[in-house]
């Protein structure tokens, strides 16, 4: 999210984030693809993290982007901690480990998705090279410490690492030391958000099997694939997930939202001041209001905030984020997109996924997303593996993409952007078992290389 919103329509009943939700919906001709991803920064000179503060940190380079692209900075007190572009929409943002975050503006087609993100790569590399700056796609920072990753000065990250450590063991690894890639979709009005939130995540692990790309710790092989989708199993339960009750009979827009008002906040906003009010829910601030904010009652702008910080496998909003992947290298970016839009965005392609996954079991789910950062795409599903359910699934995805026909100035359309997952498919591998191969081997056991072999 780039910016924490200051809408101050106030809230009075459930009725209204239920039509807040259903004005989300918008016709076919107006579906869109916004396209997210995050990068490490690190030192070019010794691979280490890139802290806010100094001549050649995380601030200089975003004054130099904002000087690039002309876009409005967006500010914390007196920091500068992002980018937004007013009329196309896009923005940069910071994770709280200085993560560079592009969220893409909503655009027609993969094309153009993928335009915007070579722009931006070779938009920020060019102010990046003389700070010393370089980025590495990958899930999880392979070689830092957590005590070295320096934290940015986001308020709303204070208050969040303050309260990580009491609900799990691993969420101040997620703030600061992984990175991903996903994809926002539209939906036409709730059935088909049931639809595809239900397909989202029941194939979420599929996608995180197929992404995986973070087996180093420390420099160190950690046991995982996808590491980044292992620490999400013990960040904050109450948040996190599979989300269960999307495939419960009846589920809509008021049944998320129950669950969304009963997770609990980590901050209300008010001015330039973030309140700490973690641990209390969303429903006690709309029926009974909040002990430490007196005749404060919630508004929309906070309702938003809230909804940036429940972090299920696929997340609601006036639209649907899809969340399993890795970070990963340059053509991931658009791979992971085209992935999603051809089995979410074409109605044979959906109503096929939907069928394959339909009598899938809670517990078969859960089984799949827990074992699946560890072993990938060797894990089994009943008497299939992952990677014979990836095949299958991407081969609809395909086709789903073909059917779409948009075509760019070559007359070529878009399938060809998932050739990237086609090839991990086609080997069987993925890009977590090449880097712990070439760890093995070449690189002698020498983590630093990836740095060097999987920059931007």
């Amino acid at each position: 999210m780039a910016r924490d919103t200051i809408d101050t329509t106030p809230i009075t009943g459930i009725d209204q984030l239920v039509a807040w939700f259903e004005e989300g919906g918008k016709p076919r001709d107006r579906w869109r693809i916004g396209t997210e991803h995050e990068k490490f920064p690190f030192r070019t000179g010794d691979f280490s993290p890139v802290a806010y503060d100094g001549p050649k940190g995380i601030e200089a380079l975003l004054r130099g982007m904002e000087g690039l692209l002309g876009w409005e900075p967006i500010m914390d007190g007196s920091h500068i901690i992002g980018l937004v572009d007013p009329t196309g929409g896009g923005a940069i943002s910071l994770e709280p480990g200085g993560q560079f975050e592009l969220s893409g503006a909503p655009v027609e087609n993969l094309h153009q998705t993928c335009a915007e993100t070579n722009a931006h790569l070779a938009q920020v590399g060019e102010i990046a090279r003389p700070l010393g700056i370089g980025f590495l796609g990958l899930g999880f920072a392979p070689t830092w410490r957590l005590d070295q990753v320096p934290r940015m000065p986001k308020s709303r990250y204070a208050i969040m690492s303050n309260y990580m450590p009491k609900v799990g063991h691993l969420g101040l690894d997620m703030m600061y030391r992984t990175c991903t890639i996903q994809v926002n979709l539209d939906y036409a009005d709730e059935a088909d958000m049931v639809k595809k939130l239900r397909v989202g995540l029941a194939l979420q692990p599929i996608a995180t099997a197929i992404f995986a790309n973070s087996p180093l710790t420390e420099g160190k092989p950690n046991g995982f694939q996808s590491y980044r989708g292992e620490i999400w199993r013990d960040t904050d339960g109450d948040r996190t997930g599979g989300l269960p009750i999307a495939f419960e009979p009846g589920f809509g827009f008021e049944r998320y939202i129950e669950w969304v008002l009963d997770v609990p906040m980590y901050f209300v906003k008010r001015g330039d001041t973030y309140h700490d009010v973690s641990g209390q829910s969303f429903r006690t601030f709309m029926t009974k209001g909040l002990p430490s904010l007196p005749g404060e009652r919630p508004t929309f702008g906070d309702w938003n905030n809230h909804l940036s910080t429940v972090f299920p496998d696929v997340r609601l909003k006036r639209y649907l984020e899809m969340r399993g992947a890795d970070g990963g290298p340059w053509r991931r970016i658009c791979a992971l997109p085209a992935f999603w839009v051809g089995l979410l965005y074409d109605d044979a392609a959906l109503d096929q996924a939907a069928d394959l996954v339909s009598d899938w079991t809670e517990a078969e789910r859960a089984a799949l997303r827990d074992e699946v950062p560890r072993t990938g795409l060797a894990t089994r599903l009943r008497n299939r593996t992952v990677l014979e359910i990836a095949r299958e699934v991407t081969e609809l995805s395909r086709q789903g993409l073909a059917r779409r026909a948009r075509l760019n100035r070559s007359g070529s359309d878009e399938t060809h952007f998932l050739a990237p997952v086609e090839e991990v498919l086609a080997l069987g591998r993925t890009s977590a078992e090449q880097i712990l191969a070439k760890y093995a081997g070449e690189w002698e056991r020498h983590a630093d290389r990836v740095f060097v072999e999987y920059a931007y």
